[in-house]
């Protein structure tokens, strides 16, 4: 991650978009590519709204179930539309409620966990007991390689950060803080929770597996762990936290899929009707077609709704990857139209701190999940090999190269697979800016920097 937003920083930084990157896929290696990512996507975040409608109607179970779940879709699918209807001041300003409160749970989780791991609880010292008995990295190499489709899930949006920080005013400062953050955020909110987990909940936990949806709150590890420290009133205290932050996941998709699909729009990849923006600045059209989409979540009062959302997820099981290898893809071909069309570096408001390499790494790095995910749709964990499960992990690659090849076929452009990179616009929509003022500041920074002692140019490095 910290490589893709470091690419997508320096990319961000010239050319700024608004909440949708898929125009750089277009300008820098091919309209039909930006057209194919792009829809894959507003794809993902089309089917995340549905599924983060169902997970608040399984939150709100956790207390009563008594109730249809299809009365809380109802209303959560009302607050969640309500939001993104009061435009991106609305939803920064829920969002940023919403953030604070996931925070210091999250904070107050980890502290809390590590004290019943050292014994305050009802089951004593615990410690790594867990990681010897059953064990740990269930079902080995294979297991591991069948979580990273469903931690991309989990990572999805990060890559956002770079782009908003694009649009402050001080990019230099911005994209780089922006990108730390991201580093402290994945190392305590997801490396640290998830090691605190895995010490206090074993994988052979039945709640885990109680053959209700993936979304069931009843299975969260976070509510498991404090109810067998028999802790009181905190696990209802964290169910109604993790309510929150499905909630913000929800906004989020609804606010994501929106400005891709009116980005789309724009480019005119996709009808111009959908990328129709009201005096508030907000994508009506593009907002609509997401919450229509949204109704599917109702299909939690059917008996097969697990294997709607199966087969839905399986539409944009790798559309991360795909993302995040073209970023990275992206950015090595405006660097190399850069130096094919005889400019530098020096004249970047932002340049990546990973540099070309770091993109190339990147492609590298994401290129052998991408691998690993294929071996394991081929060979299934505990199974044989089935056509279904196959594609069920892999349905994104033929549907992105049927859209892929449907779009050449549609604007017959079979001649050209790519922009040359003579042919790349290095102009258009670039943030204007004084060369001879950025290189002056930048050296100015760089020995201000230099005067400082050690632990100030570690702590300026990290943080």
């Amino acid at each position: 991650m910290l490589l893709v937003m470091n690419a997508l920083g320096e990319l961000a930084s010239q050319f700024p978009v608004s909440g949708a990157f898929n125009a750089y896929f277009t300008r820098f290696i091919d309209d039909s590519f930006g057209f194919t990512l792009g829809l894959l996507y507003a794809c993902s975040w089309l089917i995340s709204f549905p599924s983060e409608l169902i997970a608040c109607a399984m939150t709100i179970q956790y207390w009563n179930d008594t109730i249809n779940p299809a009365v809380w879709i109802a209303v959560f699918y009302v607050i969640i539309s309500g939001i993104n209807l009061f435009g991106v001041k609305g939803y920064g300003e829920a969002e940023f409620v919403l953030s604070l409160i996931k925070v210091i749970a999250v904070i107050g989780f980890i502290i809390l966990g590590i004290c019943i791991i050292c014994g305050v609880g009802s089951q004593g010292y615990i410690g790594g007991k867990y990681w010897h008995n059953p064990g740990s990295f269930n079902h080995g190499f294979k297991g591991l390689c069948n979580t990273f489709i469903v931690a991309s899930f989990s990572y999805g949006g990060v890559e956002m950060s770079a782009l908003l920080a694009a649009e402050s005013e001080n990019v230099r400062k911005s994209i780089p803080k922006a990108i730390k953050q991201v580093f402290w955020r994945i190392t305590i909110f997801y490396f640290l929770t998830s090691i605190v987990i895995g010490c206090l909940v074993p994988y052979s936990e039945p709640r885990l597996l109680n053959g209700q949806s993936d979304e069931d709150i009843r299975a969260s590890p976070f509510v498991i762990a404090i109810n067998n420290g028999g802790i009181k009133v905190v696990p209802h205290i964290m169910n109604a936290v993790i309510l929150l932050a499905v909630v913000s996941v929800g906004s989020s998709s609804v606010y994501g899929c929106s400005r891709t699909i009116a980005s789309l729009a724009a480019q005119s990849l996709i009808p111009k009707i959908f990328g129709y923006i009201d005096r508030e600045g907000r994508p009506l059209v593009a907002i609509m077609v997401t919450n229509v989409f949204g109704l599917l979540g109702f299909l939690v009062a059917s008996e097969n709704e697990g294997v709607v959302f199966t087969w839905l997820f399986s539409i944009c099981s790798l559309s991360s990857f795909f993302t995040w290898f073209n970023v990275c893809l992206t950015h090595v071909r405006f660097r190399w139209a850069l130096y094919h069309q005889g400019r530098y570096t020096d004249e970047l408001v932002f340049e990546s701190r990973t540099g070309l390499w770091g993109s190339y790494i990147g492609m590298v790095l994401i290129g052998l999940i991408i691998v690993a995910e294929f071996y394991v749709a081929i060979f299934p964990v505990g199974g044989d090999p089935n056509a279904e499960q196959f594609f069920q992990y892999c349905l994104s690659v033929p549907l992105m190269l049927v859209l892929w090849a449907s779009h050449k076929t549609v604007r017959k452009s079979w001649g050209r697979l790519y922009v040359k990179l003579e042919d790349i616009d290095l102009d258009t929509g670039r943030r204007e800016v004084d060369i001879e003022y950025l290189k002056q500041d930048l050296a100015n920074e760089r020995a201000e920097l230099a005067a400082q002692p050690w632990y100030i140019k570690v702590y300026k490095f990290w943080c």
